[in-house]
């Protein structure tokens, strides 16, 4: 009997214990939950401020990027916006890598960049009137430089006007010239060409036998010409065989000249003085006898100061 009254005892010694536990741990559950739900809210709070502040400087740093372009484009200095540009990108990488700072602090930079912008927008008004004035007189140069252009354009046609009629007139004064010079041009009549022996006998009739020939006499008389200076001249004389080669030999007298631009053979070549009176000419190519003329048909040419002046064949059998 003694005993259980003791073991009850102990049991409701053990149960007020454990009551009490029990109550003391609740207690220190609460408390931690308190702490925990605190320190959640301050974490929020911070992130919130730094996120806040993110947001600010990004948007700070687009209208810093603006204000350099504007100020650029009009011409202004940009030094302090791009040196505030670099302590801006400085500060958003200290937001990201490091909480250090306040939301005090962050705001104070804030402000200075506002008040920068603020600034600047002052003197980006200044800059837009003083171009606006100088897009005026630009305006007003670009029309005097308008007019300019269209006078000039107008000189350019007088002047192109003005040098087609000299190059027309020079054309047709060119075109005169050759006319003049051709109608001044000597001409041949009446070409023959003489058959003279070995023992000097002359024979006519443009068809000889080659053991009959030993030189060939080009004779012809010149029209006169009222136009042609009376003057010394020099005709040139072109015998050609019948496979149309010249008869050449500087031995005899033969050399090159030049013929419509370029250097050509001659056959022999004569110098007068041109009397204007339908004079005759004879001019003689000594081929030698050691050389006989090949049968065929020969042809003759006549030149004179740059033009043909006659021609005539002859025949060897």
């Amino acid at each position: 009997m003694e005993g259980t009254q003791q073991n009850s005892g102990l049991w409701k010694a053990g149960t007020a214990f454990f009551a009490i536990l029990a109550g003391f741990l609740g207690y220190l559950l609460f408390e931690a939950k308190g702490v925990k739900q605190q320190q959640d809210d301050i974490i929020h709070k911070r992130v919130a401020e730094l996120s806040s502040a993110r947001i600010s400087l990004d948007s700070i740093g687009s209208q810093l990027d603006a204000k350099i372009a504007e100020i650029k484009s009009l011409g202004g200095r940009v030094e302090e916006l791009e040196a505030a540009k670099k302590q801006l990108e400085a500060d958003v990488e200290e937001l990201v890598s490091t909480s250090a700072l306040s939301k005090q602090q962050y705001d104070s930079k804030i402000a200075d960049y506002v008040s920068l912008l603020n600034t600047k927008d002052a003197e980006l008004n200044r800059l837009k009137k003083e171009n606006g004035v100088l897009v005026e007189k630009n305006k007003t140069l670009v029309s005097q430089n308008t007019n300019l252009s269209s006078e000039n354009i107008d000189l350019k046609t007088q002047k192109q006007n003005l040098s087609d009629s000299v190059d027309n007139v020079s054309r047709r004064n060119r075109e005169l010239t050759a006319k003049v010079t051709r109608a001044s041009a000597l001409q041949a009549q009446f070409v023959q060409a003489l058959a003279i022996s070995d023992r000097g006998k002359e024979r006519d009739g443009g068809v000889y036998r080659a053991s009959k020939v030993d030189k060939i006499k080009v004779i012809f008389s010149l029209l006169p010409n009222a136009i042609a200076k009376q003057d010394n001249k020099t005709i040139y004389l072109r015998v050609l065989d019948p496979d149309g080669a010249v008869l050449y030999d500087t031995g005899v007298g033969s050399g090159t000249f030049d013929l419509f631009g370029k250097e050509a053979n001659y056959t022999a070549k004569k110098e007068i003085f041109f009397q204007n009176n339908g004079q005759g000419v004879e001019i003689i190519y000594n081929r030698g006898n050691a050389i006989q003329y090949r049968s065929g048909h020969y042809k003759i040419e006549l030149f004179a100061e740059g033009f043909a002046i006659g021609n005539g064949s002859f025949d060897i059998k």
